[in-house]
């Protein structure tokens, strides 16, 4: 089992907010860093991580490490943090 490192950040639009293109790290240092300078520039920021396979498709559920911003999913407050 391997584990995933994921930023996703938001950019607003007229409608709300869209997501970014994820960005995959190597670490959770990594991701919880990335994630609080990302908070500076954008409006909604989430970084997890999910340990599973790939090859496979089996992932555990996703592990918080950062969250930002207003209104986040209900999701996001119920994960696991790490």
């Amino acid at each position: 089992m391997a584990a995933y490192y994921v930023v996703q950040t938001y950019s607003p639009t007229k409608g709300g907010l869209r997501p970014d293109n994820p960005v995959m790290v190597n670490s959770t240092l990594h991701a919880r860093r990335m994630a609080e300078k990302l908070a500076r520039q954008k409006p909604m920021v989430i970084a997890f991580m999910r340990e599973g396979n790939s090859s496979t498709g089996e992932f555990d559920d996703p592990k918080l490490i950062y969250a930002h911003g207003d209104n986040l999913p209900e999701e996001v407050g119920e994960m696991e943090r790490v």
